[in-house]
């Protein structure tokens, strides 16, 4: 039997937003946030504190609806919050823990590009999405970090390329990239 996940702190929250650079422009001019990365034309990762990203920028799809009563993906609003691990192994037993208490795995056990976290996603009863993550990159005076545009790509998703997901990873091509 697996141990119960001991979480340290929340971490970090992606939204959906309808124009992705109308957002990142709030978000520095106004909040004060910095930017760290960005995917393409398609997510952008902003920090107020020495992690990577403490948010996620993500663009949805023209004509998403603007509300709907549960959580699906491409809608505006929250893709999901994060809870931080302390390693590989702790997510690792967090995946046993969930499967063996029938908590719905959506996607993970997987090393993201950009924060190079390692990432697992599941659903809490609502049906929102929460993660658990680890081993972030730390931007200090000691060690800067300079924002690049990541291609959207499954390297970007998934530097593993899916070796380590505990569920069916999902479809990735050209129509059908997560």
């Amino acid at each position: 039997m697996a141990r119960r996940p001991n979480p340290q702190r929340i971490g970090h929250l992606v939204l959906n937003v309808r124009d992705l650079q109308a957002s990142v422009r709030f978000y520095t001019d106004i909040v004060g946030l910095t930017v760290s990365d960005y995917i393409a034309d398609q997510m952008a990762f902003l920090r107020c504190s020495d992690d990577h990203h403490d948010l996620g920028l993500a663009q949805i799809p023209a004509g998403s609806p603007l509300f709907e009563d549960t959580y699906r993906p491409a809608r505006p609003g929250l893709e999901h919050f994060a809870y931080r691990l302390e390693s590989l192994q702790e997510i690792e037993e967090a995946a046993r823990f969930l499967q063996e208490n029938g908590v719905e795995i959506v996607r993970g056990i997987g090393k993201h590009g950009p924060g190079e976290n390692l990432f697992l996603v599941f659903k809490d009863p609502d049906g929102n999405y929460c993660e658990f993550y680890a081993d972030m990159v730390q931007v200090t005076e000691q060690t800067p970090h300079r924002a690049r545009v990541w291609d959207n790509d499954l390297k970007a998703f998934d530097q593993w390329e899916f070796e380590k997901f505990v569920v069916p990873p999902p479809d990735w091509g050209p129509s059908g990239q997560s």
